[in-house]
C-alpha cells in the first residue's frame, strides 16, 4: 500500500487533501497526463501536461499517472531515469527523487503501472477517473479491473462503481486560491505588454511607409510573451485585419494591413499552466475614423455595463444580458437595425434580432484552460427548468438557472460588433469588426479587470500609438 507522509506543503498537495476528502469512504481516483502529441515525421507538438493533472501535482512530464485513495495518500506513476532518453529528450525527476520534489506518499515507474494498479484497486469501493477526456482510459481500467475480478476466489473485492472525476475536480478548479490568482494577474500582465507592442508597431510601420502584414504583429505577441518567461500562447493567436476581424476564429496571416483600417487581436500568454485572454480593436495607423470610433465606442459601453454587472451574488448570464441590452440599443440607434422592421429595444432582445451582428456570449470562464472547466448552471437549482422555442432556430431550449457569481471564480468579459456588407446595413459600418475582451475575477465587492495592462478608451489607444 502506499505510505504516508503527512505534509500538506504546497498548493497542489492541499488540493489533493481536498480531493481525497470527497472520494468517500473507499474512494480511489486515477487521474493520468496528457500523451506527446505527434506533429509530423519524426516531431512532437510542444508538450503540455492535462490540466487536471498538473493541477494535483505540479508535475509537467509525459507519461505520468496519479492514483489518490479517500485516505489522503497519494501515488506517482512517472517515467524511470534513462541516461540514454535524457541525452535525447532532457532530464527525468524518476521515482526516486518525486515524493519530495512533489510531495507525493510514493513513486513507481510507469512501466510497472499494469502490474501495480490492480492490487491498488482490490478492496476499493468506487473508481474516480476524469470521463471522455482520454481515449482509451476508460478500457485501461476494465482491464484493471477485470484482473482484480480475477482475484475473487482468493477474497478481493472489486469496486462496484465508477464516478466522473472531472465532476469533483471542476468544482475545485472553478475558485481559484491566492496562487493561482497571482500567476494569473501576471499572465495578463504579460499578455497586456504583447498587445501594447504590436499596436506600437503597426502604426510605426506604417508612418514609415512599410510593408505591415498580420504576421509582423503577431510575432511581436510571441516576443513579449516568451521575453517576460510565458512558456507558450494561450491558444491561437488571432490578428485579424480589416474585414477578417469579422471571422471570429480567423488566424494570424499574411494579410496587409492598410491604413485606414481596424486591426482585431484576440492573443494571451499561457503561464506556469495558467492561460490570460485578452482582445483589442485599434485602428492600423492610431486614428479612429468616424464610423469606427462610434460602433467601438458602443462595445465599450456594452463592456462596461457588464463588467458592473460582474459582482458576487449575481448570475453567470447577467453580464451578457447587460451587454446585449447596450449592444441592441446601440444597434438601433446607428441604423443597423431598421426599427420599422425590427421594433423597439425589447422586440430586438426577445426576437434576437441582434445576432447577425453579435453571435457569441459575453463570457466564459478562464483558468488553467482558456474556455476553462466548471458547470455554468447552478448546482443547487439544476433541476428547476423551463421551455422556450428559439426565436431564430425554433429549436426547442431548456433553461435551467444559471451559475451564481462568488468571489474566485474568473471569467472573461468580451462583447462585440462584427458587421459584414448586408441590405439596409449602412456601408460606412461594413467590413468592421470589433471585440473587447478582459479577463475579471469575482472579488467580495464586484470584479477585478486582470488585464487592463493595456488600454481600451478610444484617446488612450491614439495617444499609445503615437508614442
Amino acid at each position: 500500500m502506499i505510505g504516508r507522509m503527512n505534509r500538506i506543503d504546497s498548493p497542489h498537495a492541499a488540493r489533493r487533501a481536498r480531493l481525497a476528502a470527497q472520494l468517500g469512504a473507499g474512494g480511489i481516483a486515477i487521474i493520468p497526463t496528457a500523451p506527446v502529441q505527434p506533429r509530423n515525421r519524426d516531431s512532437d507538438f510542444p508538450y503540455r501536461p492535462d490540466s487536471y493533472f498538473f493541477y494535483l501535482t505540479g508535475f509537467d512530464e509525459p507519461d505520468a499517472w496519479l492514483v489518490l485513495t479517500a485516505d489522503g495518500r497519494s501515488l506517482l506513476f512517472c517515467q524511470p531515469k534513462d541516461a540514454e532518453r535524457e541525452i535525447w529528450d532532457g532530464y527525468r525527476l524518476g521515482p526516486e527523487a518525486a515524493p519530495a520534489a512533489l510531495s507525493v506518499d510514493g513513486a513507481h515507474s510507469v512501466v510497472e503501472i499494469d502490474a501495480l494498479l490492480p492490487r491498488l484497486l482490490e478492496n476499493t469501493r468506487t473508481v474516480w477517473y476524469p470521463f471522455a477526456t482520454h481515449p482509451g482510459l476508460e478500457s485501461r481500467i476494465d482491464g484493471w479491473l477485470q484482473k482484480v475480478r480475477a482475484r475473487v476466489r482468493y477474497g478481493a473485492l472489486a469496486p462496484d462503481g465508477q464516478r466522473d472525476a472531472c465532476a469533483l475536480l471542476d468544482e475545485m478548479r472553478l475558485v481559484k486560491d491566492a496562487h493561482e490568482l497571482g500567476v494569473m494577474r501576471r499572465a495578463g500582465q504579460i499578455s497586456a505588454r504583447g498587445h501594447i507592442r504590436a499596436m506600437q508597431r503597426s502604426s510605426a510601420m506604417l508612418r514609415a511607409g512599410q510593408d505591415v502584414r498580420e504576421y509582423h504583429l503577431e510575432a511581436e505577441l510571441l516576443h513579449e510573451f516568451r521575453q517576460h518567461g510565458s512558456q507558450a500562447p494561450a491558444y491561437t493567436s488571432i490578428v485579424a485585419a480589416g474585414a477578417n476581424a469579422c471571422v471570429l476564429h480567423y488566424r494570424a496571416g499574411a494579410a496587409p494591413i492598410k491604413d485606414g483600417e481596424l486591426v482585431l487581436i484576440d492573443a494571451a500568454c499561457e503561464l506556469d499552466g495558467y492561460a490570460s485572454d485578452i482582445t483589442r480593436t485599434f485602428p492600423a495607423n492610431g486614428r479612429f475614423s468616424g464610423p469606427q470610433r462610434t460602433l467601438y465606442e458602443l462595445v465599450a459601453a456594452s463592456q462596461d455595463a457588464a463588467v458592473a454587472a460582474t459582482r458576487p451574488g449575481a448570475r453567470f448570464n447577467d453580464p451578457h444580458e447587460a451587454a446585449v441590452k447596450v449592444l441592441a440599443q446601440g444597434m438601433l440607434d446607428t441604423g443597423l437595425l431598421d426599427r420599422n422592421k425590427v421594433g423597439g429595444l425589447d422586440d430586438v432582445i426577445e426576437k434576437r434580432a441582434y445576432f447577425p451582428f453579435y453571435m457569441h456570449r459575453t463570457s466564459h470562464w478562464m483558468g488553467m484552460d482558456v474556455h476553462d472547466c466548471g458547470s455554468y448552471v447552478e448546482p443547487a437549482e439544476v433541476g428547476q427548468v423551463s421551455e422556450r422555442r428559439d426565436p431564430l432556430t425554433g429549436e426547442l431550449i431548456k433553461d435551467r438557472p444559471s451559475r451564481i457569481l462568488r468571489p474566485g471564480m474568473v471569467l472573461t468579459i468580451e462583447p462585440g460588433l462584427y458587421v459584414r456588407p448586408a441590405e439596409g446595413v449602412p456601408e460606412a459600418f461594413w467590413h468592421i469588426g470589433i471585440r473587447i475582451e478582459d479577463d475579471a475575477v469575482v472579488t467580495e465587492s464586484g470584479c477585478e479587470l486582470l488585464t487592463r495592462g493595456v488600454p481600451v478608451a478610444v484617446d488612450e489607444i491614439e495617444a499609445l500609438m503615437r508614442a
